[in-house]
C-alpha cells in the first residue's frame, strides 16, 4: 500500500470516527454523568458508603447554621443527586436538571473556602483525597455546561473549516 493510498484511508476512518463521535458524543457524555450522580448521590442513603458523606454534612451544616441534622442532610443531597442522575439518563426535564447540577456544583466546591485545610495537604498544589475528590467535579460541571449548550437544539459539528484537517 502506498503512502498516499494509506492517507487517504487513515482520512476517511478519522473522518467516518469524528462523525460517530460527534453523533453520539453527548448522549454518552449526558449518560455516564447521570450514572455517576445516580451512583453517588445513591449510595449517600447509606451510612458510612460515601467518602465525601462528612465533609459535605459538615459544609452543609456550616451553610445553614446547623438548622438540619446529619441524616437530613444526607438524604436530602442523596435525593438531589439521585435526580440529577435521573434527569440525565432518561433525558428528561434537562434544563431543570442541568440547574440543579450547577447548583449542587457550587455546593460541593465550598469546602475548598469553608476548609482550606482539609482540602490542601499543601496549599495550593498538594490537594488531601477529599481535595481531589472535589476537584474531579470540573470535569461535571464542564460536562454540564456542554450539555447545557444542546437543551435549545445545539449539536456537534465534526466538519471543520479550519487547516487542522
Amino acid at each position: 500500500m502506498t503512502m498516499k493510498l494509506r492517507g487517504k484511508t487513515f482520512n476517511r476512518v478519522d473522518i467516518a470516527v469524528t462523525r460517530w463521535m460527534a453523533s453520539n458524543g453527548m448522549t454518552l457524555m449526558r449518560l455516564s454523568i447521570g450514572i455517576i450522580f445516580l451512583w453517588f448521590g445513591g449510595v449517600k442513603y447509606f451510612t458510612g458508603f460515601s467518602p465525601a458523606e462528612e465533609i459535605a454534612t459538615r459544609t452543609i451544616q456550616t451553610l445553614t447554621f446547623g438548622l438540619f441534622s446529619q441524616q437530613t442532610i444526607l438524604y436530602g443531597l442523596a435525593t438531589w443527586e439521585v435526580l440529577i442522575g435521573i434527569g440525565l439518563i432518561f433525558n428528561i426535564f434537562l434544563r431543570e436538571t442541568l440547574l440543579l447540577l450547577y447548583l449542587q456544583m457550587i455546593g460541593t466546591f465550598m469546602p475548598v473556602f469553608l476548609f482550606p485545610g482539609e482540602v490542601f495537604a499543601r496549599f495550593p498544589f498538594s490537594l488531601t483525597l477529599e481535595g481531589q475528590y472535589i476537584i474531579k467535579n470540573l470535569v461535571l460541571l464542564s460536562a454540564g455546561i456542554v450539555l447545557g449548550a444542546t437543551v435549545r437544539g445545539g449539536k456537534l459539528n465534526p466538519e471543520s473549516s479550519g487547516s487542522n484537517q
